[in-house]
């Protein structure tokens, strides 16, 4: 311990465990962000104890992490991802690793149409990732024959050549891939269940992410502001089912926040604001309840209905709402001034064909 504590610093995760978060959630305190830093430098070296690694990742899951120490997470594990920019400047989409379970997913075929529509889209996943082990975005795009196991600048070549592009976490992010064990073993989610959604490996300047609660999308925007590494011009959360990017129908908040302008700019020095607004999907065509689109098998049955929502071949419930989700994509990136121009924009990409030609293009890469 010694020599790790010399070649690391002065605080393995025992003593902040003993002096800093392992009181509880009420008496424990905050890491500085040196702190932060070199937890998750150990911990990605393979350094602490196990049992160690565990109490610790389940005091910061009692006491809540920080933006501040979600950006030193975000910034070592930054470190180490590949990054692959593709030519365009893509929405990067960031839903949650370990999948849902209950309900279909539709950031395939909202990624495509919102593509067609002329917004290039990035998703990114793992494979079953712990805690749920659910489906992701990867089996969806597997059941549709998509190739999904690629390198880093395969997938940013998948961007350019179709608009949509896929990004395969042991690729991209070994390292977060490599705790996939200890995380396995933990039985609940990690911090590093957040910031794994926000690598952004296609670098870019767009995030669209969802929440279950304001407060958590607001702790995103910060976490950005806190990384050193991300430098984004806008995210746009909102309420989404089981944690995942597909907005959930009915009554829901849209959280929206704009980088400061640089001097120069149009938008000259003006400061960086986070707003808020409240939605009714119905008032978009999404008339529809979060159980109307339960499947049971959500990779296969999330796909055919992918498939048969881009030719088509729908008018439902799943239609209506990949509609509306593109239409989110399409604003986040200010190709389109509000969600209602989005909505426009998608359901014509739907009708004359060239969303259907994305998926096409993304079979044949």
């Amino acid at each position: 311990m010694a020599q790790a504590t010399q070649e690391f610093g002065e605080w393995p995760l025992k003593r902040l465990m003993t002096e800093v978060c392992g009181s509880g959630h009420k008496s424990a305190d905050d890491l500085t962000r040196a702190q932060a830093t070199e937890a998750f430098e150990r911990i990605l070296a393979d350094e602490p104890d196990p049992t160690t690694l565990g109490a610790f990742w389940l005091a910061n899951r009692w006491k809540r992490n920080t933006p501040e120490e979600l950006g030193a997470y975000v910034d070592v594990m930054c470190d180490r991802v590949e990054y692959a920019e593709p030519e365009v400047d893509p929405v990067d989409c960031g839903a949650n690793y370990d999948g849902k379970g209950r309900t279909a997913i539709l950031g395939v075929a909202a990624g495509a149409v919102a593509a067609a529509a002329g917004t290039p889209v990035v998703v990114h996943s793992g494979d079953r990732v712990p805690t749920q082990k659910q489906d992701a975005y990867k089996q969806v795009l597997d059941e549709l024959g998509v190739a999904t196991e690629l390198t880093p600048r395969d997938s940013a070549e998948m961007v350019d050549e179709t608009g949509f592009g896929f990004y395969y976490q042991p690729a991209f992010n070994p390292a977060i891939d490599d705790l996939f064990e200890r995380r396995d073993m933990m039985g609940v989610r990690t911090f590093v269940n957040t910031i794994e959604t926000l690598a952004n490996p296609a670098g870019a300047s767009v995030h669209l992410g969802s929440f279950y609660h304001l407060a958590f999308a607001k702790k995103v925007v910060d976490t950005f502001v806190e990384s050193e590494f991300h430098d984004l011009d806008r995210v746009l959360m909102f309420q989404g089912m089981e944690g995942y990017d597909d907005v959930r129908p009915g009554y829901t908040k849209v959280a929206e926040w704009t980088a400061a302008g640089d001097e120069g700019d149009e938008a000259g020095s003006e400061s960086a604001s986070f707003d808020d607004f409240e939605i009714e999907t119905a008032e978009y065509g999404m008339d529809l309840e979060e159980d109307d689109l339960a499947v049971d098998d959500v990779g296969g049955e999330s796909a055919t209905i992918t498939e048969e929502v881009l030719a088509g071949e729908r008018e439902d419930a799943f239609a209506d709402a990949v509609a509306v989700n593109a239409a989110l994509r399409i604003y986040a990136r200010e190709d389109a001034d509000s969600i209602e121009a989005g909505l426009e924009l998608a359901r014509d990409a739907i009708d004359d064909g060239s969303a259907m030609a994305v998926l096409d293009a993304l079979r044949d890469f």
